[in-house]
């Protein structure tokens, strides 16, 4: 018998752990390890609420968990609960797949100030992580402005400027329905620091802005190149800076009272405010011959009383394992970090791809693992779960198993608003409460 530990219940994980159950069959046993009791990482806490299709994904990573050989461990904090360099003691691998949950400064002046919010703070507000349940963000003033120029930005664009109505059939959160439905927010400004053909935005996610029921996208179209030039973009981008095309082409509708204002070839500079934010000092650039964006000098002030930084994220370190400051990930190769110890996802890449980029990462790696322990070898004679859970028990840690997660989902269907899916429980000590229950 083989023993693996995957450490995040996030896409990563669950498709790592998808290949080594299919490589390994009866042979193995693989058990997933996440902090928080809940599973499925980015798909319950990073996927927009309205984008349930998405988030459909899920019912393939439960079939994961339901395996013969497979098992869920919510509940259990790397570091505190176990370590590293334990795991490898009672495993023959251990995989992080930890993720980017950290949010990457904007490293401006008063990037500090009470009002800028990084957006995995701010998604996970409005998605209900626990971590940011109390987040209480400024929507009282008229202006928002969204640095990044991703479907990250996006997402949060399009959430801050949906009605009530809009959301049903999202799992948004009561806490952020309620504030978002109080909003005062009427502009939101998307700044770039290059110009259109630069956008790290989808064809899809930029298309649901001219569906919005109270806001209109705005362009200015002297910021678009000229349309000759789309066509040295591949299809999918093609698609998107068409969307900024029309949106430029399409006055306002003076019905609707928000604007999303897209501002491209802007700098952000500092962030200025009595102790608050209240403006986002500008740099207007230009795009140097091999696209890097430069400043030109000329400054301007944008008004914001809410600033959401769109700028990536970091995987965050782990004691005893190498961490690269500059990428914010492992160091590693082709997955491979140190003897039996690996890496997929955002934790091996950073922050970059899809859902579905997840995949090969993590049956890559499954493909190394047997490699090193032929699924026919001799067993290696680690405990596997046997160890961890005397160790766990030892340490009065009492793990969440899939089928108690299966109780608290069964709660938050249960406490659904009409034509939503469900009501996520935000409170770690409510969701414990609830899988116990």
């Amino acid at each position: 018998m083989r023993h693996f530990a995957v450490i995040g219940s996030g896409p990563a994980g669950f498709y790592t752990a998808e290949a080594l159950a299919k490589t390994y069959g009866e042979a193995a046993r693989v058990d997933i390890l996440d902090r928080l009791p809940v599973p499925y990482g980015l798909i319950r806490f990073g996927v927009a609420p309205d984008h349930q299709s998405i988030k459909a994904v899920a019912k393939r990573y439960e079939k994961v968990a339901l395996s013969p050989g497979v098992r869920f461990l919510g509940n259990v904090h790397l570091g505190a609960d176990v370590s590293v360099e334990e795991l490898l003691h009672y495993y023959d691998a251990v995989i992080l797949a930890t993720g980017a949950p950290n949010d990457r400064r904007l490293g401006i002046p008063g990037d500090d100030l009470p009002g800028v919010i990084g957006s995995a703070a701010f998604v996970g507000w409005y998605n209900g992580h626990p971590d940011f349940a109390d987040l209480d963000p400024p929507l009282s003033g008229s202006h928002a402005v969204v640095v990044g120029n991703g479907n990250v930005a996006l997402d949060v664009a399009r959430i801050l400027s949906k009605t009530p109505a809009e959301f049903e059939g999202s799992d948004i959160v009561g806490h952020a329905f309620e504030a978002l439905g109080n909003s005062s927010i009427r502009t939101i400004t998307i700044l770039g620091r290059r110009g259109p053909h630069q956008i790290a935005m989808t064809p899809k996610e930029l298309g649901e802005l001219g569906h919005l029921q109270a806001a209109s996208p705005v362009v200015d179209a002297a910021d678009l190149p000229p349309p000759a030039a789309d066509e040295a973009l591949d299809p999918g981008q093609r698609k998107s800076v068409q969307h900024l095309r029309d949106f430029a082409a399409t006055p306002p509708d003076p019905a609707k009272p928000k604007r999303i204002a897209f501002d491209f070839f802007a700098k952000p500079l500092a962030i200025e405010g009595e102790g608050r934010a209240e403006r986002v000092i500008v740099e207007r650039t230009a795009l140097s011959s091999d696209g890097a964006a430069l400043g030109t000098g000329e400054t301007y002030a944008v008004p914001a009383d809410l600033v959401v930084s769109c700028i990536g994220y970091a995987t965050p370190a782990i004691p005893g394992v190498p961490y690269d400051e500059r990428f914010g990930r492992f160091p590693n190769e082709t997955g491979r970090i140190a003897d039996r110890l690996y890496c997929v996802g955002w934790a091996r890449r950073g922050p970059t791809g899809t859902i579905g980029t997840n995949r090969p990462d993590g049956y890559e790696v499954a493909e190394q693992v047997a490699a090193l322990f032929p699924p026919a070898g001799e067993p290696s004679g680690r405990e596997g779960s046997d160890g961890l859970d005397r160790l766990l028990r030892s340490r009065g840690c009492a793990p969440i198993l899939f089928e108690d997660w299966q109780k608290i989902e069964a709660a938050e269907i249960a406490a659904a608003r009409a034509g939503n899916p469900r009501e996520k429980l935000v409170r770690v000590e409510d969701m414990l409460q609830a899988g116990r229950s």
